[in-house]
């Protein structure tokens, strides 16, 4: 997020705020189809790894495009997923695990379309910070915390759709038997 474009108002942040509370609720409720609907159909998904490195190589520690990352998805290969979900054949998810999505420290501001020429001035990026909990079965239980860089942009509808994601994990090693939930 570029320092020098122009925080969002009050209202637009207060917006911004209730639609990620929203998307928290869906995906903790299971309701993926309903938290599709606030993705663009050009969504960009990405959760890229991350190393550790010395200090002086901290831009190498996090993965770049077409180098390793956890997720690479779009709204079809996400769609794929929550069809796969329901069909009963994803057995890491069967019986589905319990989440809840926290999220706070939303910062938000308005494209500049010179520093992002792919995006308009209508258009909003948004960091924020997480914490997903999730239960699963018996005893399994893991805690991914991190942050969000989202393009987001207005549907035909007026409301809010996430265009870009970007997730990064603050943990380097997931001890997680898989990582089956959305962020």
């Amino acid at each position: 997020m570029t320092s020098t474009a122009q925080r969002a108002d009050r209202d637009t942040h207060f917006e911004v705020e209730q639609f990620y509370y929203e998307e928290a609720a869906l995906l903790d409720d299971g309701r993926y189809a309903d938290w599709l609907e606030l993705l663009a159909d050009d969504l960009d998904y990405w959760m890229p790894t991350r190393t550790n490195r010395l200090r002086r190589q901290q831009s190498l520690a996090v993965a770049a495009r077409g180098e390793a990352a956890f997720f690479d998805e779009t709204k079809e290969s996400l769609a794929w997923r929550i069809r796969r979900f329901d069909s009963g054949m994803a057995w890491a998810e069967d019986p589905p695990s319990r989440t809840r999505h926290l999220v706070t420290n939303v910062m938000v501001r308005h494209n500049d379309p010179a520093e992002n020429p792919e995006f308009t001035a209508a258009d909003l990026h948004v960091r924020s910070a997480f914490l997903v909990y999730r239960n699963r079965l018996e005893r399994e239980e893991n805690v991914f915390a991190g942050s969000r860089t989202d393009v987001l942009r207005r549907g035909e509808d007026g409301g809010l759709r996430v265009a870009r994601r970007t997730v990064l994990l603050d943990q380097n090693v997931l001890l997680a038997k898989n990582i089956s939930t959305f962020f």
